[in-house]
């Protein structure tokens, strides 16, 4: 007779927690049917191995599992890297400690933040083509390095400067860390997500495709419409308002 305890309920529980997560983290990449093909094969080797006890058949696909789960991590490591940061870092010992931050750190989040809302609102009116990444917990040192070291203040006149359409830099990404001007003219990872509508370009791909594999913020101001649109956690919202930044960067930023 078949025994099944609380045990076997906390096992069963881990690997659908597992499967879920799994089924996330392909979703947001674009590669969703990569994840029915590793379910399928999991479910193949249960019923061969586990329930038949087909031990050749088994043991094949057990061979393929264990090869399959090192290319996943090959494959995946950026979106792995950012799945372990968001579990190991502590949200709310973050907003506990802003509780004890100096006034003077406020002001100066809030200073950078409005910088690059009226930049946004300027390059907007003249429909100048811009994408601006805010780092967050995730560093991204290595897509800075793909463009030109800046290391300078936040201001409005700087970013506009950047983006202005006869800048070398205007087509790249400008990358914002540690309340400073880390780059400019970076290149992003580009979203292969077929859900993306065909009229948003290259820069909203990148700004999607980075804010699949970090847990960056992305601002792009669209060069056709003037549009602003906002890409975080593998989701692009457009229109934004100038309000609606504000709040955004002002919750997500600091």
């Amino acid at each position: 007779m078949i025994q099944f305890g609380i045990k076997d309920i906390v096992d069963i529980l881990i690997v659908a927690l597992l499967l879920f997560y799994l089924y996330r983290l392909m979703k947001n990449s674009g590669t969703l049917s990569l994840f029915y093909g590793v379910l399928a094969f999991i479910v193949v080797w249960v019923v061969a191995y586990e329930i038949f006890d087909m031990r050749l058949t088994g043991t094949i696909v057990d061979k393929f599992m264990s090869i399959g789960l090192i290319v996943l991590v090959i494959l995946f490591q950026d979106q792995i890297k950012r799945v372990l940061i968001d579990i190991g870092a502590h949200g709310n010992l973050r907003s506990f400690m802003k509780l004890f931050r100096h006034e003077k750190n406020d002001d100066r989040d809030h200073s950078e933040v409005m910088s690059v809302v009226y930049a946004c609102m300027s390059m907007s009116k003249s429909k100048t083509g811009a994408l601006i990444v805010f780092q967050r917990k995730v560093p991204l040192t290595e897509y800075e390095k793909t463009g030109d070291r800046i290391d300078a203040d936040v201001n409005v006149r700087l970013i506009e400067n950047i983006f202005f359409k006869n800048s070398p830099l205007h087509d790249g990404a400008m990358i914002i860390a540690g309340h400073r001007i880390a780059a400019a003219g970076c290149i992003l990872p580009v979203s292969h997500d077929m859900d993306i509508p065909k009229n948003l370009g290259l820069r909203h791909r990148a700004a999607l495709g980075m804010s699949q594999v970090t847990d960056a913020i992305c601002v792009i101001v669209s060069e056709e419409t003037g549009g602003i649109s906002v890409a975080r956690g593998g989701k692009l919202k457009v229109k934004i308002s100038a309000p609606d930044l504000e709040h955004i960067l002002s919750d997500n930023v600091g």
